[in-house]
């Protein structure tokens, strides 16, 4: 099969090399999946950048890709929720990614069925931001009733965020570019505050939860509106000493990023709440949550651009230098067409 490969890590060169690889074989828990969609993300680039190493040290060369869809074509003897033919995504296990590729075996733990009227491009920018925004949302320990501020709502991020707090019983408070207040209204936001007329910090008080998708200085701001107690997950800041031993990284990972995070533990201490920091694993049950309130709500993820699997590079270089409106997915389509009409 072909995949799109890490061949090695470089700071300057994320371009991927497209081979041809053996098809998975799959163990007596696992499914194998013809890659039909695959979601591109900044974490695909960063791998490629060596920027996860010490968080995830990727022996190379290494298929890339961390969020998938497609269709079941064999399943292992305890796989019992699954049939072949299901449609199924999933953000893959951060010690077996390989998305890039035409096919890949996951983990029944790892995977959930598609809701139906989403396409195949749609559900591929799903797996991995809606399952970050439920990790952290457990990670706060969010409790129905209470108040979260969801940074820079109007984006994809808010897009998924929003519904599934409001499903989650908490009351959402958001800011963003005032043609978007609408929507986001629609998706359950309670206080729309327009960013280019309101400072954030001068209107709201005591938040409880703070859903951090900003970074840089953005992320001291958020801390100022929050209740003493109160939770802040970041997506974009910095790794942590409580992250390290969270993830059970070895005791010199938990020492580095303990001094490399220790700034922001020092902020949140300066205004009595708490910091983490999050990076998003696999979790089947929490997507299949996440697809029970899609359906529910028939929510459309927004796809900026599709690229054919032979321009994977191109995706990639979106992701990195562009300005998308929404999720870069990878189509294997052609690919497969190719190889059933050599079959013939």
């Amino acid at each position: 099969m072909k995949a799109a490969v890490h061949t090695k890590y470089n700071k300057n060169n994320i371009e991927l090399e497209i081979r041809e690889v053996a098809v998975p074989t799959i163990n007596e828990n696992e499914v194998l999946v013809k890659v039909t969609t695959a979601g591109v993300n900044p974490l695909d680039n960063m791998i490629s950048r060596g920027e996860v190493k010490i968080i995830v040290p990727y022996t190379l060369p290494q298929v890339a890709g961390n969020e998938v869809v497609g269709i079941i074509e064999q399943k292992g003897s305890n796989v019992a929720n699954f049939e072949i033919g299901d449609r199924v995504f999933s953000r893959l296990p951060l010690d077996k990614i390989g998305a890039f590729a035409e096919y890949v075996a996951i983990n029944q733990d790892a995977i959930a069925k598609v809701p139906d009227y989403l396409t195949d491009e749609e559900a591929a920018a799903v797996p991995l931001t809606a399952l970050t925004i439920m990790q952290a949302l457990e990670l706060m320990g969010a409790e129905s009733g209470k108040t979260i501020f969801i940074s820079g709502g109007t984006g994809g991020v808010g897009g998924m965020a929003i519904p599934i707090a409001k499903a989650k019983g908490l009351t959402v408070i958001t800011n963003g570019s005032v043609e978007n207040k609408e929507r986001v209204e629609k998706l359950g936001v309670a206080q729309f505050i327009d960013y280019k007329t309101t400072d954030y910090t001068k209107v709201l008080k005591d938040v409880d939860y703070v859903l951090d998708t900003l970074g840089g200085s953005e992320t001291e701001k958020q801390m100022t509106i929050m209740k003493s107690g109160g939770k802040l997950v970041s997506l974009r800041a910095m790794p942590n000493g409580s992250f390290a031993k969270r993830m059970n990284l070895a005791w010199w990972k938990q020492f580095i990023l303990g001094l490399a995070g220790r700034k922001f533990d020092k902020m949140a201490n300066k205004y009595g709440v708490s910091y983490d920091f999050i990076f998003v694993e696999s979790n089947g049950k929490q997507l299949q949550e996440v697809a029970d309130i899609f359906t529910k709500l028939e929510i459309k993820p927004s796809v900026d651009t599709v690229f054919d699997f032979k321009d994977v590079n191109k995706a990639l270089d979106k992701v990195a230098n562009g300005r998308s409106r929404g999720k870069t997915v990878l189509s294997l389509s052609l690919i497969h067409i190719w190889r059933c009409r050599r079959a013939i």
